[in-house]
C-alpha cells in the first residue's frame, strides 16, 4: 500500500469518475481544491483502514509469481498507484463487506481503465475479498480464499481516447495554473 496519502498536485486513476463528471458541483469543487492542495481530505473509514490493512495479504495469497506491490506510474500530472500487477496483468483490490455483494461499479471500472491506459498493461482483475465482521476489529486474520473473487476487465480504448485524455489535458492544464477549470473549456 501507498504510504502517502497526500493526493494534491496530481490526478489519479481512481479519480477517473472526477475527471470525466459533471465540474459545476459542490463535490468537484472540493475535490478539485484538494488537488490544488488547499483543502485536505481526512476521511478515513473502518472499511477503508481495513482494505488498506489487508491488500497485501490478499496479493500474497493470489501467490503470483513475479508479482510487484505498490508500483506508481506518473505521466505528467496523473499518477497511476497500481496495487499489485506482473509484467502482463494488474491486479487491483477491492475488499467489501461479506454480507453485500460485490458489483463493479461504474467508478471502479473506470479507475481500471485508467490504470491499464498508463501501465500499457492491458490485463487486470478486480480482486474482491469479503470482509466479516471480525476482520474490521482484526487485521492478522489469515485470508480465506472461499471469500476471493477475480473480476476480468477488459480495456476499453474509446473510453480512453474519447472521454477522459480530453479532460485529463484540460485539467492537468488548469492544475498546472492553480485555476479552476473553465466550464468553456469542458466543452
Amino acid at each position: 500500500m501507498i504510504q502517502s496519502q497526500d493526493r494534491s498536485y496530481y490526478i489519479g486513476a481512481s479519480d477517473t469518475s472526477m475527471v470525466v463528471g459533471n465540474w459545476e458541483t459542490k463535490t468537484f469543487e472540493k475535490w478539485w481544491l484538494e488537488k490544488l492542495g488547499l483543502l485536505k481530505n481526512e476521511l478515513k473509514t473502518e472499511a477503508m483502514k481495513a482494505g488498506n490493512n489487508y491488500e497485501h495479504k490478499i496479493l500474497d495469497s493470489l501467490n503470483i509469481e513475479n508479482l510487484i506491490k505498490d508500483n506508481q506510474i506518473i505521466i505528467d500530472r496523473l499518477r497511476v498507484n497500481l496495487d499489485g500487477n506482473t509484467n502482463t496483468c494488474i491486479y487491483e483490490v477491492k475488499t467489501y463487506n461479506f454480507e453485500k455483494e460485490f458489483k463493479v461499479s461504474k467508478q471502479y471500472w473506470r479507475q481500471a481503465q485508467v490504470e491499464m491506459y498508463a501501465s500499457k498493461i492491458f490485463s487486470l482483475f478486480i480482486v474482491t475479498y469479503g470482509l466479516e465482521e471480525n476482520d474490521y476489529k482484526n487485521y492478522f486474520n489469515k485470508i480465506d480464499k472461499a471469500r476471493l473473487k477475480l473480476i476480468p476487465i477488459e480495456y476499453d480504448e474509446k473510453f480512453i481516447k474519447n472521454e477522459y485524455l480530453p479532460k485529463l489535458e484540460i485539467l492537468t492544464k488548469c492544475l498546472k495554473e492553480g485555476v479552476f477549470p473553465c466550464k468553456q473549456l469542458q466543452k
